[in-house]
């Protein structure tokens, strides 16, 4: 069984339990796989990353498997305002958010489960990855507030700004920082980093627990109370308010060449 996120914001949790911590977020038009269920909640693995977790059924729209095929099978758009309205029926509407996927979408219009949708923000299509501009993503999530699995511009962890903004580059990664930091290629050191590069960082057991993108200068954009730049050179990330040591680098790792 599929399923797609209808909603701006949808909380993922760990067990099936509003009292659960929220592990990550679906934002409008992310599609899912039903795993299992227990009442009234919902055991889905998102499909853009195999990410699982729990999902009130009341914020979920059923699929089915061919609608699914045939939106996976095209080239995806995506939101590129901070926040916008979808409507439909002329006066229903839903504010989504930066990040979010309309399937089929074609000259201001989509349809979901034959419901037509229209949407009149700017949009990017991803057909394939597109690094150019990922910077300029990247300062649309500046300032956000930290929110531990959050992955929008009202709330974002480390790990969901990085995603997130590698998604709008047309390029899919992993959920959580050790899982990102398994993937791409690894650079040798600080000296061969590039801007767009992901550094990670670990705690006194050496286990990644952090992540942020490199800018140009020496510098890095990461989600650390807020999304912030602060400093990088090899030991770690050095804190632009208190110029002391906030996290201990890990690693660097390369998904994609900037221009």
């Amino acid at each position: 069984m599929f399923a797609i996120c209808p909603l701006s914001v949808v909380p993922v949790r760990k067990e099936p339990s509003d009292r659960s911590e929220i592990v990550t977020q679906l934002l409008f038009g992310d599609l899912v796989e039903i795993q299992d269920r227990q009442d009234n909640w919902r055991k889905i693995k998102v499909l853009d990353d195999d990410y699982p977790g729990w999902v009130d059924k009341k914020q979920l729209r059923a699929m089915e498997e061919s609608e699914v095929r045939t939106i996976l099978s095209a080239p995806r758009t995506v939101t590129l305002d901070i926040v916008q309205l979808v409507v439909w029926d002329q006066h229903q509407m839903i504010p989504v958010v930066l990040g979010s996927s309309l399937p089929g979408y074609h000259d201001k219009q989509f349809k979901i489960s034959g419901t037509a949708f229209l949407y009149e923000g700017s949009v990017t299509q991803l057909s394939k990855p597109d690094p150019v501009h990922m910077l300029e993503h990247a300062y649309m999530y500046l300032h956000a507030p930290y929110l531990w699995g959050g992955k929008s511009p009202f709330g974002i962890d480390c790990s969901g700004f990085t995603q997130m903004v590698y998604k709008l580059s047309g390029i899919r990664i992993r959920r959580d920082a050790w899982q990102q930091s398994e993937q791409g290629t690894p650079v040798p050191n600080i000296q061969e980093a590039r801007a767009g590069d992901l550094a990670f960082f670990s705690n006194d057991e050496g286990k990644v627990i952090h992540t942020g993108i490199l800018l140009p200068g020496g510098r890095i954009m990461h989600a650390s109370g807020r999304v912030r730049i602060d400093e990088l050179d090899a030991t770690g990330i050095l804190n632009s308010d208190t110029g002391q040591l906030s996290h201990r680098l890990h690693s660097i790792r390369r998904y994609v060449n900037l221009p």
